[in-house]
């Protein structure tokens, strides 16, 4: 029958009998995300997003490898995530069997429950949560807003930039924005004062889930990198742009981002992106060579993911009007560090990366004004608000808000690869 051939990492002429599991939902059979869900009066347990239901995995544990169970049996996917990406491979390849050979609809039907049913959970135990900055384009335009005549510091093009966030306020989507208290000091006032952030802002990140980790004293490798990334989703990592420009000298951000980062629930495999893989853009002229432990070999580094972001007030809600578009880009127009330049660099003074963690790559904007990835360079600071369909402006998020990210990969002659939704809406300072 058809599904993975030798060597391969992704699917070949499979259909499946889940109703909306067909090409051109987020969930073909294609995809087979893993997430974390639980069902009302029922503990938390592992679960595989196909169209529009979830596949109960510890229902189906009697059709799975022997070997397989008891980690995905846990409320948690650390240790499945820990395991070789052979392992990964063959429970997908197992996977793609029970969800398309009508043999087995029988005794794997009744495990699908609806995903409007479920409640979603973060994936991971995470023990900690790094955050890089590797979107040029963003870096430049929030540079040219603090330092006009140096936006972009000469560090930049030669190391991954990246800073420690705070694990434990990472939330699955859904989880409300309590708009965040802290020092700010406008530029006209002599001292700071203390108070909810005025300037509230939404950053449009991918989150990349480390698997297989390593032993503390050791790197890893360029070429090994992708076999610890154990997959991707999206990420939002809010940020008090005012608490920022006031505490952000001479550490980084601290109370600005720590409050929140909102992440997509399902982990996206490396196999199911396999096919929207692609070269790194060329670096402009003039840009130093990546140093030789971070220079790939196999070419491939880029990933082709869509990504949009809109927003949604409380009056547009009431009125029944449409989402509004913010922004819709590319990751691989938007990256100047791909994701196995960030592992490898995170692990090259022998930094101990383990199972659960999560990196964020930083805020993906594109070269142009319609794939900008946060309202601070949408509004040029505030300078230039946007207009709704409702008729309100917004330079920064108001309570009520609601921002939605979605991610997909699409190419012709490939089936489409959906993330999901990111969604977050903002609740006025407790």
């Amino acid at each position: 029958m058809a599904g993975f051939s030798e060597g391969e990492t992704t699917m070949t002429d499979v259909v499946s009998w889940v109703d909306g599991a067909q090409p051109g939902s987020d969930f073909p059979i294609e995809n087979l995300p893993l997430g974390i869900f639980s069902t009302p009066g029922e503990q938390r347990r592992p679960g595989v997003a196909i169209g529009n239901y979830i596949l109960d995995l510890p229902a189906i544990a009697d059709l799975l490898d022997e070997d397989w169970r008891d980690d995905l049996s846990m409320p948690v996917l650390n240790g499945w995530l820990a395991r070789r990406p052979q392992d990964q491979r063959a429970f997908r390849a197992r996977l793609t069997q029970l969800l398309s050979d009508e043999r087995y609809r029988a005794d794997v039907e009744p495990a699908l429950i609806g995903q409007s049913e479920a409640d979603m959970h973060l994936p991971c135990i995470i023990g900690d949560y790094t955050d890089f900055y590797v979107g040029i384009h963003h870096a430049t335009n929030v540079g040219r807003q603090f330092r006009p005549d140096n936006p972009l510091l000469p560090n930049y093009k030669y190391v991954p930039i990246g800073y420690h966030g705070r694990a434990s306020s990472v939330r699955v989507s859904g989880e409300p924005v309590v708009r965040p208290k802290g020092q700010r000091k406008p530029p006209e006032a002599e001292a700071p004062e203390y108070g909810p952030s005025r300037r509230l802002d939404y950053e449009l990140e991918l989150g990349i889930w480390i698997g297989r980790g390593n032993g503390l004293g050791d790197a890893i490798a360029i070429d090994e990198a992708d076999e610890h990334i154990a997959g991707y989703c999206l990420l939002n990592d809010w940020s008090a742009r005012d608490l920022q420009a006031w505490e952000y000298q001479p550490l980084g951000p601290f109370l600005a981002k720590n409050f929140l980062t909102s992440i997509s629930p399902w982990v996206v495999s490396s196999d199911a992106l396999a096919p929207f893989r692609k070269a790194m853009p060329p670096r402009p002229e003039g840009d130093p060579e990546p140093l030789p432990y971070l220079q790939e070999g196999n070419g491939a580094g880029a990933l082709e993911i869509q990504l949009e972001v809109t927003l949604t007030t409380e009056r547009m809600r009431s009125e029944g009007l449409q989402p509004h578009v913010l922004s819709r880009g590319s990751a691989d127009s938007a990256m100047y560090w791909s994701a196995a330049q960030i592992v490898t660099h995170h692990a090259s003074n022998g930094c101990n990366l383990q199972p659960g963690d999560l990196i964020g790559t930083g805020t993906l904007s594109t070269s142009s004004d319609d794939g900008l990835g946060s309202l601070m360079e949408i509004s040029r600071g505030g300078k230039q608000p946007i207009t709704l369909a409702s008729g309100e402006s917004r330079s920064f998020l108001e309570d009520g808000d609601e921002i939605t990210l979605r991610a997909w990969c699409e190419r012709e002659g490939e089936v489409r690869i959906g993330f999901g939704e990111c969604v977050g809406r903002v609740l006025a300072a407790r």
